[in-house]
């Protein structure tokens, strides 16, 4: 199935996840990074959850993870999804420390397999979805 043919929503975009959803259109995986206690935040903040810092910069991530857990989806709560199914998203732990919700682009994704970011046309959108490291 080719992901750009779906009719999806896409991601929710406000004035503090903006910078994250322009990178990902330009091809570059972006995270917040405190100024002050030097940790990588995300999902995007106002203050820092680790310090309160309200010091947070936008910084090229490295786009590498490991796979923490993952679900196969058969029936997609989006009737948009349907044809995709069945589809692998997964909580992913970032090189930088945090974990996000992603889709894993992995015929056998299993616990820990290393992965990179892949920049892919999802409906109108362009998704950070994660590939097994090549």
């Amino acid at each position: 199935m080719n992901l750009a043919e779906l009719k999806v929503p896409g991601p929710t975009r406000t004035a503090l996840t903006a910078p994250f959803w322009a990178a990902a259109a330009e091809g570059r995986f972006t995270l917040q990074h405190c100024a002050d206690c030097a940790r990588w935040v995300f999902y995007p903040r106002q203050l820092c959850p680790h310090c309160w810092s309200p010091r947070l910069q936008w910084r090229d991530a490295s786009g590498r993870a490991q796979l923490e857990t993952w679900s196969v989806i058969h029936r997609p709560g989006h009737p948009g999804w349907a044809p995709a199914a069945p589809y692998a998203i997964g909580i992913v732990r970032l090189a930088e420390g945090p974990t996000m919700l992603s889709h894993i682009l992995a015929a056998e994704p299993r616990l820990h397999l290393p992965l990179q970011v892949r920049f892919t046309q999802v409906g109108a959108e362009v998704l950070p979805c994660f590939e097994p490291l090549t």
